[in-house]
Parts: structure tokens; C-alpha cells; sequence
């Protein structure tokens, strides 16, 4: 198994019995097993007066709240997309380090518009670890057209699992669209197989990630760890 259990149980220590990694946390853990994710820096509050001389990330940006207390970005406004320029990055960060449980901001580089899709992890009380794949935005909030499948996963299990959604006609190519990279979209179900695998996670959740037709890109990614 690739899963660095070192650092999983140093990130755990690291929490000191909180449990919720930062984002910036997640996205490094995902790095080291090869998964990729935006170009970013995490800034602290007490770092928030040097921001212009820590941030050295090409334009456009997306600025993101971290907290660990902070269940749902969206729903505190805790999001700045399209930064185009210093000024409106130092106005994104002091609002979002103004927003109650604040820890920092994570800045990251725009990506370019990808098929959007979401997978994750859980714990259930009755079979065990188990993953999750689904098309993001309405595919997932309107339709539910998401699949399961008990973890770990090989290679060919995760496969199978992307293939069981509706909307698989989409990933192949559909309208013109040219087809996105399974190849990486399986490696990414397999880490998120092992990670939930792993004993030390109680929950992972990668919404979205981008696909390209090379390549994908974690955009947002939460961890909780097991007790």
C-alpha cells in the first residue's frame, strides 16, 4: 500500500485530538501519493501582513477560507474566485480571515474548466470502508447518479465503478467533447480506496475534481480522521 501511514499519524498528532485537517493539509497528503492538485500556499493569520511577499502563484487566483470548524466554504461565502491582481487578493484575504473560526486562507492558481466529477470515502457501521464516485454539480444534486463500492480497490474494481454511473457516456467523449483521462481518474479512486482503508481515516471527500483529457486535478478535499 502507498498510503504514508507515517504522516497520517503525524498529521493526527499534529490536530492534537481535533480530527478535520485543513485543506491545505489534505492536498499535501494527496501530492505525496501522486494525485494531482492547484498550485498553492497556505497563509496563517499571524502571517496575513506578509501575504504579497508570500504569495508567488501566477494570476488568476482562488482564495479559500481554511478552518477546521467551518463545515461548508460555500455557505459562509467562504470563496473568492478570479483574483486578477495584488490589491483584490489582499481584499479577498482579510474578508475571509475576518469570518468566525478563520485558521488562514489557502490561495491556489485557477484552473481551467474541467468535467467536474466527486468521489469520497466513509466508514460505514455495517460493511466497512467504502467508496464513492459521481459526476459533480446537478448530476450529483439533482440526479444521484453516484455508485459504491466496497474498498480497497484494484485498478480494474475502480474502473468497474467509474462505469456504473449514467452519466459515463459523458467521461467517454459525448457532442464533440474529446474524452477525459480515466487512467488518472482510476488513480485517484485507488488512493481514495486506501486512504479509507487505512485506519486512520474516518472520512475523505474530493469535491470536485477537474477532468481533463490528460489529466486531473483535485480542486477541493476534506479528511477526518479516525479517533
Amino acid at each position: 500500500m502507498k498510503v504514508q501511514h507515517d504522516l497520517l499519524k503525524a498529521l493526527a498528532e499534529k490536530r492534537e485530538g481535533n480530527g478535520v485537517l485543513l485543506e491545505h493539509e489534505v492536498k499535501g497528503l494527496l501530492r505525496g501519493l501522486g494525485i494531482a492538485v492547484p498550485e498553492g500556499i497556505f497563509v496563517s493569520k499571524v502571517q496575513a501582513d506578509r501575504l504579497s511577499k508570500l504569495v508567488n502563484i501566477p494570476y488568476p487566483l482562488v482564495a479559500k477560507v481554511s478552518s477546521s470548524t467551518i463545515i461548508s466554504k460555500s455557505e459562509v461565502k467562504g470563496v473568492r474566485l478570479g483574483i486578477k491582481n495584488e490589491d483584490e487578493l489582499k481584499k479577498s484575504a482579510a474578508e475571509l480571515l475576518d469570518l468566525n473560526g478563520a485558521e488562514g486562507v489557502l490561495i491556489e492558481q485557477m484552473q481551467p474548466k474541467g468535467l467536474e466529477v466527486i468521489t469520497g470515502g466513509i466508514i460505514d457501521e455495517q460493511f466497512g470502508p467504502v467508496v464513492m464516485f459521481g459526476l459533480g454539480g446537478v448530476f450529483v444534486e439533482l440526479f444521484k447518479d453516484v455508485s459504491f463500492a466496497l474498498a480497497p480497490l484494484k485498478r480494474e474494481d475502480a474502473l468497474w465503478l467509474i462505469k456504473q454511473i449514467k452519466g459515463y457516456r459523458l467521461l467517454e467523449g459525448y457532442r464533440g467533447e474529446p474524452p477525459v483521462d480515466i487512467d488518472s481518474l482510476v488513480n485517484i479512486l485507488v488512493t481514495v480506496s486506501e486512504l479509507i482503508s487505512s485506519g486512520f481515516v474516518k472520512e475523505i471527500d474530493l469535491n470536485p475534481v477537474a477532468l481533463y483529457p490528460g489529466g486531473a486535478v483535485v480542486l477541493d478535499a476534506k479528511v477526518s480522521l479516525a479517533p
